[in-house]
């Protein structure tokens, strides 16, 4: 029977439409990871809002099992081959990278490219502190302080002592960037989307800032990707969601996570407005910043740039997700909103060029 799901445990019975072909894939991993044993079942973790990632157990064994979004997807997007080459090296120099351990390109298993990972028992902070941290004094701010050191502490890492030296192509890293979120707003925007959004894009393009050094990249880093251990709210345990990571600009993870960070003007907008960030007591976008800056030892003076950076790709996100759903290919009706948060992003974004 599947168990229920709770804030601490965040799985559930797999949603409807979003079933696998459960024997086949079962079938290939017994044969793949032999060692397996016992008792074969699924859930899923439902709080994503792209790639479909179930756990998956052989009686007392779970791990995590991850592949794309059914139906259309953007060139480059939901890249299940990336996320597998980083998480099975870079676990051994960031133990907050949770190692991979098989990955499979046979679409007659699970209809997609998809990748196993070992699985980490712990929780994710979503709309409130969790109980095992409630009675902590100042759990918020701590919360918050331990995923910006947990940023940090991955750009220190060096690629090539891991493997990734060849993750990505730093040279040029920001204008692709630009460049490829543009052409994906152009072909996720639904009846041509709100101009402001391309006006953002192109003002981002014109004002591109100098890279330093490069550093792996997350490329999508916020506090729901993020595992705490059950009552410690001052370490990152694991960091989850890799299938975009790259080797480029380091800054682009700190702009991203502050476009999801709660803002006086604009509040809590963008692809976490639901979970109500401003209830939690995170430190202030002006702490978080300088806490990045003595920890990574990078020059932030270019925050705002980055910030506006990461509100148009959430933005360009949104759309994506909104326009999949008016395409009928995904069951999850969280979905039909998430084009309402693309104006605010847009104008956050365009504030913070001035």
């Amino acid at each position: 029977m599947a168990e229920p799901r709770t804030r601490e445990t965040d799985t559930a019975p797999v949603r409807p439409g979003e079933d696998l072909d459960w024997p086949r894939v079962e079938e290939y991993l017994r044969a793949e990871l032999p060692e397996l044993d016992g008792e074969f079942s699924v859930l899923q973790f439902p709080n994503g809002s792209a790639n479909l990632t179930y756990q998956i157990r052989f009686g007392d064994t779970a791990l995590v099992l991850r592949r794309p979004p059914f139906g259309l997807i953007a060139p480059g997007a939901h890249d299940m081959g990336r996320e597998y080459k980083t998480l099975s090296r870079l676990w051994k120099n960031y133990p907050r990278a949770p190692r991979a351990l098989l990955f499979c390109t046979d679409h007659a298993v699970a209809g997609a490219d998809f990748l196993v990972v070992e699985y980490r028992p712990g929780i994710v902070v979503w709309d409130s502190v969790p109980r095992s941290m409630a009675a902590q004094p100042d759990a918020g701010r701590r919360i918050g302080l331990a995923v910006i050191d947990a940023l940090a502490d991955l750009h220190r890492v060096d690629a090539e002592a891991c493997g990734l030296g060849d993750l990505g192509r730093p040279e040029g890293f920001l204008e692709r960037q630009v460049r490829g979120w543009r052409k994906r707003w152009e072909l996720a925007a639904v009846d041509g989307g709100d101009p402001a959004a391309a006006e953002l894009g192109e003002r981002l393009a014109s004002a591109l800032p100098g890279s330093g050094a490069p550093a792996i990249v997350h490329n999508d880093f916020k506090i729901d990707n993020c595992q705490f251990s059950p009552g410690d709210p001052d370490e990152v345990i694991s960091v989850f969601d890799w299938d975009m990571a790259t080797l480029g600009d380091p800054l682009v993870d700190l702009g991203t996570l502050l476009n999801y960070w709660p803002d006086p003007e604009f509040g809590d907008a963008g692809a976490l407005v639901s979970l109500g960030l401003s209830k939690l007591g995170l430190p202030s976008r002006e702490e978080l910043v300088e806490r990045y800056a003595a920890r990574s030892g990078l020059d932030v003076g270019d925050v705002d740039w980055y910030e506006a950076y990461g509100c148009f790709k959430t933005a360009v996100i949104l759309q994506q997700l909104y326009a999949r759903y008016l395409r009928g290919e995904t069951t999850d009706e969280r979905m039909a909103s998430r084009g309402d948060h693309v104006s605010t992003l847009v104008r956050r974004g365009l504030s913070r060029l001035g």
